[in-house]
């Protein structure tokens, strides 16, 4: 009797054991999708400020956020944005597909900054408590920058409600996520660019002896941007940013920064992008899937531009594609390659 009855705590102390493995086995996938969703580009910076190596989240919302913005965010209550550590505190399963499925940053900031007024400063990471406040309020708690008909007008939305904002606005803004996604889901803007940062050549010295680099896209109100390079002049980004492009956009403008840890960041250089070469010879052909490769356009190098050659517009197995090699402006040295890719809506 006894000897059964060892037998049976036995089996009850495997039990538990298996069920606490799989209870792990399953935490552990769980923060492997968190990680892997945090090292996409795009989520490599701050949603907020734009600072780089995040490692907080607002559960509900679906955006990665530097330590100053995830104060703010915890000011503003659960209700709002329910912060948690990326790496330090448990997460729930809903909430790790809560962030999955909104995409990352830049998918909840083409929802969340869709209408930024021309007189509001979008936030840098040396901003100030009371600027972080400010913008952090307006974007997420009054939805001051969301399209008029997607704004939650009965009060603080609870975390549930908050998740299912999420996603039904997403089916209509969502920008990025995966390629076929993006790409069909350009709502009241006439296309995508898709910028690839190759590598820069060059670029100025901002510290000792070397510079700490990253490169700024803007676009109207939007702004994508790559990874920091870490101690290096002639860095390999081969990164790709991708830019919805409104009925009356103007050009890109291009700044390359020294990532700088206590202080502001040092400015290396900046470049502007006609795109407009690149649009209407896109437009003057129609489907590039209907012609072979070729030559359509062409973006010319003078005094006025910061083209190093002339830069040529084709179509490359049925997309529209150009090369473009820019000498950075206002600054002693440095030289930038790009390519881009045309996606009429």
């Amino acid at each position: 009797m006894v000897y059964h009855f060892q037998l049976l705590l036995f089996d009850l102390f495997i039990l538990h054991i298996c069920l606490y493995c799989l209870e792990k086995k399953k935490y552990f996938a769980g923060k492997r999708r968190l990680k892997e969703l945090l090292l996409q580009s795009d989520n490599r910076f701050c949603a907020d400020c734009r600072a780089p190596d995040p490692k907080w989240a607002s559960a509900n919302i679906g955006v990665f956020l530097c330590l100053k913005c995830c104060g703010v965010h915890r000011s503003l209550g659960p209700l709002v944005s329910k912060v948690l550590s990326v790496t330090l505190d448990e997460w729930s399963d809903e909430e790790i597909d809560a962030m999955i499925e909104v995409g990352g940053n830049s998918a909840a900031n083409a929802i969340y900054e869709a209408y930024v007024p021309e007189n509001v400063s979008k936030l840098r990471p040396d901003a100030n408590h009371g600027e972080r406040m400010k913008f952090i309020r307006s974007k997420y708690e009054l939805q001051e920058f969301l399209k008029p008909s997607l704004k939650i007008t009965s009060g603080k939305p609870s975390i549930s409600v908050q998740s299912s904002f999420s996603r039904r606005i997403l089916d209509n803004f969502r920008v990025t996520s995966t390629s076929r996604d993006s790409e069909k889901a350009m709502v009241e803007f006439i296309g995508m660019l898709k910028v690839r940062v190759k590598n820069g050549t060059n670029l100025a010295v901002r510290d000792m002896m070397s510079s700490d680099p990253y490169v700024i896209l803007t676009l109207g109100k939007q702004t994508v941007q790559t990874t920091v390079a870490s101690s290096n002049l002639n860095p390999v980004w081969n990164e790709e940013l991708r830019l919805s492009v409104p009925p009356n956009f103007g050009p890109v403008k291009l700044e390359v920064f020294d990532y700088d840890t206590f202080s502001a960041d040092d400015i290396m250089g900046e470049a502007e992008l006609d795109i407009q070469p690149l649009i209407t010879s896109a437009m003057a052909y129609g489907n590039p899937e209907m012609f072979g490769n070729m030559q359509i356009g062409k973006w010319l190098k003078s005094h006025d531009n910061a083209l190093i050659d002339d830069s040529t517009i084709n179509i490359v197995d049925g997309k529209v594609k150009q090369e473009v090699s820019l000498k950075l402006q206002n600054v002693e040295s440095g030289e930038l390659q790009l390519d881009l890719e045309w996606i009429a809506s």
